[in-house]
C-alpha cells in the first residue's frame, strides 16, 4: 500500500497536476513493482501565504509524502527517490532542487482497509523487494 500526498503552490499544481500524477505513479509502479491499478494520490494547493519556504525553492517548490507498508529495501527506496526526480523534471518540468520527498513506512497492522486490519489482508503484489 502506498498513499501519497502532493503539496504545493496553488498555481503550480493546477498546472502540473495531471503530469505529477503519472510521473510519481509510474516511478511507484516502476520502481516498488506496484500494481499499476493501486493509485492512491491526494494534492493540496496552497495559497503563497500557506506554505512558507526559501525563496531559492521558487513557485514550483513541491513536497511529495508517501506512507507505505514497511518493507521495502533502502535499494528500492534510493531507487523510488531517484526515479521519482527523474521523472517528475522530465515530465512536469519541475527542477530537482524544488522538489522534497520522504516516505514514511509502518507497519501494517497500523493500517486499516477496507474494512480489516493490513495484517490480516491479503496482497496481490509483494512488500518485500
Amino acid at each position: 500500500m502506498a498513499q501519497v500526498i502532493v503539496y504545493g503552490h496553488r498555481n503550480s499544481i493546477e498546472q502540473r497536476r495531471g503530469a505529477l500524477s503519472s510521473a510519481i505513479h509510474g516511478a511507484i509502479v516502476a520502481t516498488l513493482d506496484y500494481p499499476p491499478e493501486k493509485k492512491f494520490q491526494r494534492f493540496i494547493a496552497l495559497d503563497s501565504a500557506d506554505f512558507i519556504h526559501p525563496e531559492d525553492r521558487g513557485d514550483d517548490y513541491t513536497i511529495i509524502e508517501i506512507s507505505m507498508f514497511e518493507g521495502r529495501t533502502e535499494t528500492a527506496k534510493r531507487n523510488l527517490i531517484a526515479d521519482l526526480f527523474a521523472r517528475i523534471e522530465s515530465e512536469a518540468h519541475i527542477k530537482p532542487h524544488s522538489v522534497e520527498i520522504t516516505i514514511t513506512e509502518t507497519p501494517r497492522v497500523n493500517w486499516g482497509i477496507r474494512g480489516v486490519n493490513a495484517a490480516d489482508l491479503a496482497l496481490n503484489y509483494q512488500v518485500n523487494v
